[in-house]
């Protein structure tokens, strides 16, 4: 009996499927020689729904000529292009903003960079002070922050017009600076985790590199032993074995950096898109009731079957 009951609810509930299938597929009052296809594909030159909230995918490969016109005003600048001319050309972006005073300070700061590094490179060379040798580099180090903080300057002062966080500028924010796209995205709590992340890489990258020098050292001095009087207890062959499983260890800390620098970056991206995602409690929920099915469209009568109604269970998903 249980068989039985269990086969009948089972044909209810496909008839009952199939009766919905054909409704969508035909549609309230179209005829059956309607072409089944996409939404508002079931009338005929019917006009595109202007009311829809979903957007047009219309992306492109890169385009100079777009980006050039952008920021002519001419069309509308995207952030990657904002981000883009800004590297290109230092102080772009700034001069789309109109704040045309940074642009000043911007290669100001560059310049003087630069200066001091050639000098102090130039100095070193002629002299081996050490000082030289630090000065020349703190001097790239201010010029490359310099050019970084005009880029990050950029992009944090193009203004969008959506009040919920823009995925391209998350995604920038995240390239220029871990975990500034999650703050973006109101995700305050992951930043932690990433840097956690990051500075565990960084760890065993030092200690790895460490251990790299150290048996590497141990594999000059034991190879030229008779040259050096090296009388340790590691052999050549030992030091070089040690030598290479650190230095490969090394190498995999740098790639691990790397792939948590990555996944932060799709994590900002992603969430941004999802930041208007429905995440009601209802979100994935189920109704199942009994239901009479009626007869199914007038026009299918046309072909002469016989239609007449059926009893069974109405389901209904919400995604």
């Amino acid at each position: 009996m249980r068989r039985i009951l269990l086969i009948l609810i089972c044909v209810a509930l496909c008839y009952d499927a199939d009766a919905q299938f054909i409704k969508d597929r035909l549609g309230v009052g179209n005829s059956l020689s309607t072409v089944a296809g996409p939404p508002g594909a079931m009338t005929e030159n019917a006009a595109p729904n202007d009311s829809t909230e979903v957007p047009i995918d219309s992306a492109q490969g890169f385009s100079f000529v777009k980006m050039v016109r952008g920021y002519a005003r001419k069309d509308t600048l995207q952030p990657g292009y904002m981000l883009l001319g800004t590297a290109l050309v230092p102080g772009a972006g700034q001069f789309y903003n109109r704040q045309y005073w940074k642009i000043p300070f911007t290669y100001a700061g560059i310049g003087s960079g630069l200066f001091c590094g050639i000098w102090g490179n130039k100095q070193y060379a002629k002299t081996g002070e050490k000082k030289y040798s630090t000065l020349s580099l703190l001097g790239y180090i201010g010029a490359g922050a310099v050019y970084w903080g005009q880029m990050m300057d950029a992009v944090v002062n193009y203004s969008t017009p959506l009040p919920r966080p823009v995925p391209a500028k998350s995604t920038i924010y995240s390239l220029l600076l871990p975990g500034l796209g999650q703050a973006n995205n109101g995700d305050y709590w992951k930043i932690p985790i990433w840097y956690g992340g990051l500075m565990t890489c960084a760890y065993f990258y030092h200690t790895n590199n460490i251990q790299y020098q150290r048996f590497r050292y141990l594999y000059e001095m034991s190879t030229y032993s008779s040259e050096t009087g090296y009388t340790g207890s590691i052999t050549a062959s030992q030091a070089e074995w040690y030598r290479d499983t650190y230095r490969r260890y090394r190498d995999y800390s740098i790639l691990a950096a790397i792939l948590v620098y990555a996944l932060q970056v799709i994590d900002a991206n992603v969430f941004a898109y999802m930041a208007d995602f429905n995440v009601d409690n209802n979100i994935a929920s189920i109704d199942v009731r009994p239901a009479v099915i009626p007869p199914l469209l007038p026009e299918l009568q046309q072909t002469g079957s016989q239609q007449v109604a059926s009893v069974g269970f109405n389901f209904q998903l919400n995604f």
